[in-house]
């Protein structure tokens, strides 16, 4: 979690994974949207903070500002780890990472929209996608995502409807601002 200065605020995490690839059909693109999925291979460090700071924003997310460039740089450009970029009549509209370097899992290590395309029918159909396409990765075994208390109050029922079940809660203290 975040290191460094600030109010600190205790928080729950809640870890949940999926065993089974969903059985329902794909969910259809959302009606009168100009959408556009653009998965990025091996993409400069600055297009994952772009998006993570664009979506992350509202909740806290700061781990990755307080870290070695390097190490940045190896997770993003890993090539089992792939960012892919939910387009909007043009713009970035929110994302999805999917990190497949533990054997047989494919985490949903960040998924999210930007503010602005908050509240337009995206976030269902984009978290289906994210789904199928980790299943659709090889030797997939189990998808995981993790939500905390920080995130988006409909995050941890949003995963819950797609089909994560919650296997683990712990209680962290996060330094808020700062």
């Amino acid at each position: 979690m975040e290191a460094g200065q600030g109010t600190p605020a205790e928080v729950i995490v809640t870890y949940l994974e999926m065993t089974a690839r969903p059985a329902e059909p794909p969910r259809p693109l959302p009606v009168g949207q100009r959408l556009a999925l653009v998965a990025a291979e091996a993409p400069p460090v600055h297009w994952f903070l772009y998006l993570y700071r664009a979506v992350g924003a509202d909740w806290h997310w700061t781990d990755w500002l307080e870290r070695p460039e390097a190490e940045l740089a190896g997770f993003v450009r890993d090539p089992r780890v792939t960012i892919h970029t939910l387009l909007t009549d043009g713009w970035p509209g929110g994302f999805f990472m999917l990190d497949t370097r533990e054997a047989g899992v494919c985490d949903l290590a960040y998924f999210g929209l930007v503010p602005e395309a908050i509240g337009r029918g995206l976030g269902n159909w984009l978290l289906d996608t994210a789904v199928r396409s980790a299943w659709d990765r090889p030797g997939v075994e189990r998808v995981t995502v993790n939500t905390c208390t920080l995130d988006h109050p409909r995050a941890l029922g949003l995963y819950q409807r797609a089909g994560f079940v919650p296997v683990r809660r712990e209680t962290v203290t996060r330094q808020l601002g700062g």
